[in-house]
């Protein structure tokens, strides 16, 4: 080596997905270990129940083994509000925030990490998007708060309704579903304001911020987006179909519907029960009682999921309809896949392939792991392993059951769950140019 010339030191060049799946890692840690806190604890708990906590708070799933409202001090559930509210809204989003805020410039490296973070082709008009998510997410959570204020504050009172309105106001928009009381909102399984501002912000919030932004700007059905089409329609759709068959299939449930009393309590739990499935995590029923045909269609509601770029999870509506709708070209030898006037493309039917794919491989090896670690009932296990991946949080009672293997299991479905699409997104968006070309083959199928 010539003298007075030190060694260049390599760089590892992380792709943005990289960087991002690194960053929830580094927000779940710091959340375990606030948790972990004297002052966080009402009762003494281990890192064991920290880290599954933070992991389902940061990836907005809701799975838990304490009890929020009687484990952790109001500390500890203001450290499960903050760590929800940066999980749904996203961590980039919330540091191009904090810059904004602070006068600091948001360079070209920041945006793409931000790109990433929100699923966008293109920086352009990202800081727009941003400010108009902020605005969004405080106005909702506002008015929900206020909302639920009216029901949680003369039942307990103005300082412990108060702070109940707010966490639960926060927890319905970025469909996290934890919630201060240990039977979730089953009390107010026929209170009517409470099953309509808890839908309605898990809705919203699960539609999708791109969606919102494109609301924003085109207030007709024409001028707005195949994505947006997509998603609406989709999320209407399966509104319509989950609520119908949820209410047919439980409707003489004497465990779930079948106890309420009339028609008109049990249509509002089957609006609610069969919307917060979708990604939400919120019961007003016992998910154990349900009969197994339900629970195999909240199942297939779980893994669709919401829209995309929202708090929701899952592989998404539009993922599902490009499905269906490729399916049914197919069935009908149409030579290109259309939607709403418009042409989908090759690249987008494999990018949804892919994903499907990859979403069926990991719920059934989380299965596989599960029914050879765990003792409970198989479907049970199904329930809770498609619940962590679609960062749903619905469980039919054996999450605090599982011993440190399944829950450590539980924990990397929801982090894959969450960050999992960013990374599938970055690899297939990277193209590399094949060097040899190759003679076309056929093969047999079905």
């Amino acid at each position: 080596m010539v003298a007075g010339l030190a060694p260049r030191r390599r760089r590892v060049a992380l792709p943005p997905p990289a960087v991002l799946a690194l960053l929830y890692a580094g927000l779940i840690l710091i959340g375990a270990g606030l948790l972990m806190l004297p002052a966080a604890q009402a009762r003494e708990y281990g890192w064991s129940e920290a880290l599954f906590t933070a992991t389902s708070a940061v990836t907005v799933t809701g799975l838990a083994v304490l009890d929020t409202g009687a484990d952790l001090s109001r500390l500890g559930q203001a450290v499960i509000v903050l760590l929800m509210q940066l999980g749904g809204l996203g961590l980039m989003t919330f540091a191009v925030l904090v810059l904004s805020a602070l006068g600091l410039p948001v360079g070209l490296s920041q945006q793409g990490f931000l790109k990433e973070d929100l699923n966008q082709t293109s920086i352009a008009g990202l800081l727009r998007l941003v400010h108009l998510i902020v605005r969004v997410v405080l106005l909702c959570e506002l008015i929900g708060m206020a909302a639920l204020a009216l029901v949680f504050v003369p039942d307990h009172g103005w300082r412990e309704g108060l702070w109940s309105a707010a966490f639960h106001a926060v927890s319905a928009f970025n469909n996290a579903g934890f919630s201060l009381y240990p039977d979730s909102l089953s009390r107010w399984v026929a209170d009517p304001l409470v099953n309509l501002v808890v839908p309605l912000l898990f809705i919203i919030g699960g539609i999708g911020f791109s969606v919102l932004a494109d609301l924003a700007r085109q207030r007709r059905w024409r001028g707005l987006s195949l994505h947006s089409k997509l998603t609406l329609a989709g999320t209407g759709g399966l509104i319509l179909l989950s609520v119908g068959l949820f209410g047919l299939l439980e409707w003489h449930n004497p465990a779930t519907l079948g106890q309420l009393d009339g028609p008109g309590e049990r249509l509002l739990a089957a609006w609610f029960q069969a919307l917060t499935t979708r990604t939400a995590g919120f019961n007003t029923l016992d998910m154990g009682a349900v009969e197994d045909a339900t629970a195999l269609m909240m199942m297939t509601l779980m893994l669709i999921g919401g829209g995309s770029t929202s708090t929701a999870g899952g592989i998404k509506v539009t993922s599902f309809l490009v499905l269906l709708i490729a399916t049914v070209a197919f069935f009908r030898r149409a030579k290109a896949v259309h939607a709403f006037g418009r042409s989908l493309g090759l690249e987008d039917l494999l990018r949804v392939m892919a994903l499907v794919t990859l979403a069926l491989l990991l719920n059934l090896l989380g299965l596989f792991a599960m029914a050879l670690t765990q003792s409970a009932d198989f479907l049970d296990l199904a329930f809770e392993v498609t619940s962590a991946f679609g960062t749903v949080g619905l469980s039919r009672g054996i999450t605090g059951q599982l011993d440190s293997g399944g829950r450590v299991l539980l924990c990397l479905l929801m982090f894959l769950g969450r960050v999992g699409p960013l990374t599938l997104g970055f690899f297939l968006a990277t193209r590399t140019l094949p060097r040899v070309g190759y003679p076309p083959g056929r093969i047999f199928i079905g």
